[in-house]
């Protein structure tokens, strides 16, 4: 960040050293009944617990498992708390900062250069869009849609035509065009890179607090306003000021309204707990097209099995996973997408949010069955 000052002199803000998760832990815990949800809701209110599954306090409910990060410093008491009420749990990762330098276990053939079986960076990943279309210029073209908070592009890349090589995705891409972003919260993802690896949030700035970010799945105009605990901008589900406040979100809303008339599904891409989910989030009705998601959900998932045997579970956002507000996916449905899918990618907890790369290749391979199963009968069931 630079500030220019009226006699010419640029500062520059002094780096901070990123955060380090030195013995910090995530434990599972199996809530038996209401008793031991209330104890979890408790120690949140006096413990630092960074919820990964649920992700609020508010979700946490008898008869479910919780997933949730630790601090070193406050570890021995709230496993402490766990004993004395007799509740069962364990330790999914006893030290989060070895997992994280832990992730980054494929080796690099191109140090500097983007990879299809690592993590890659920012800019790695637009130095990729450039390429693709520099190499593939008739296939696929480049759209900035927006810019994020802190003015980095937001874009999108259009893949059309003839593919050549696989014969599945030829067949797809005469018949229809895949719209593709990358990346939706760039400023966040920049900061998972450089300051914290946990960061979800974008790095907007709120009116009268210290805390920072909105979570974007939580910012559309769709029910926004309807679940508790979403309105401190301190919590990692803050649903911003008010629908779509953000830079990010009214991109992605603009694009869409501007190609309604020939988008016939949406999915979106998150992590982690292996399920793929349709509408509602904000309801526990279902939409009058339920029995068809329902349908190619679990064809879908069926596909998805079958190289290495991964188990997802599908259903309705809001008894499937838990209740959300202000989804991209509920709002996509509400457009008019009426095959609007999210999938929630590996693992179920082992590693969580911190997947090593490993597992990169073999994500994308069962993943794209799936897409292309819901591409095909997208094809083939709508006008």
């Amino acid at each position: 960040m630079r500030l220019l000052l009226p006699m010419g002199l640029i500062a520059t803000a002094l780096a901070t050293a990123p955060v380090r998760f030195d013995g910090d832990k995530v434990l599972r815990v199996k809530l038996q009944d209401e008793k031991q949800a209330n104890v979890i809701k408790d120690l949140a209110k006096t413990s630092q617990l960074d919820f990964w599954y649920p992700d609020a306090t508010h979700q946490v409910t008898a008869d479910m498992t919780v997933d949730f990060r630790i601090s070193a410093k406050e570890s021995q008491l709230v496993q402490s708390a766990l004993d004395q009420n007799q509740m069962h749990y364990e330790i999914l990762i006893h030290d989060v900062q070895e997992e994280v330098e832990k992730q980054f276990d494929v080796k690099e053939d191109n140090p500097g250069r983007h990879s299809y079986a690592k993590y890659n960076n920012w800019n790695k990943i637009v130095a990729w869009t450039e390429k693709m279309v520099r190499k593939h210029p008739k296939m696929v073209s480049r759209i900035k849609i927006g810019a994020t908070g802190e003015d980095n592009p937001l874009y999108v890349l259009k893949a059309t035509k003839t593919y050549g090589k696989n014969k599945i995705m030829t067949k797809l891409l005469d018949r229809m065009n895949f719209y593709v972003l990358p990346v939706f919260n760039v400023d966040g993802y920049i900061w998972s890179w450089t300051q914290n690896r946990m960061w979800r949030k974008t790095r907007s700035r709120n009116q009268n607090s210290k805390c920072i970010g909105t979570d974007l799945n939580r910012n559309f105009n769709i029910s926004w306003n309807s679940l508790p605990n979403t309105s401190d901008p301190c919590q990692e589900i803050y649903r911003g000021p008010a629908p779509e406040s953000e830079k990010e979100t009214k991109a992605v809303r603009d694009f869409m309204q501007s190609h309604l008339k020939s988008i016939k599904a949406y999915i979106t891409f998150h992590s982690y707990s292996q399920m793929l989910l349709f509408p509602y989030g904000y309801t526990s009705e279902l939409p009058p097209n339920h029995k068809d998601l329902a349908k190619v959900a679990k064809i879908a998932t069926d596909v998805l099995s079958t190289p290495y045997e991964t188990h997802y579970t599908y259903g309705p956002i809001a008894s499937t996973i838990y209740p959300t507000s202000g989804s991209s996916l509920d709002w996509a449905y509400n457009l008019g997408i009426k095959h609007s899918f999210a999938f929630e990618l590996r693992d179920k907890g082992r590693f969580g949010f911190l997947l090593p790369e490993s597992q990169i290749k073999p994500t994308c391979k069962e993943t794209m069955l799936a897409v292309k199963f819901i591409a095909k009968y997208i094809l083939k069931h709508t006008s």
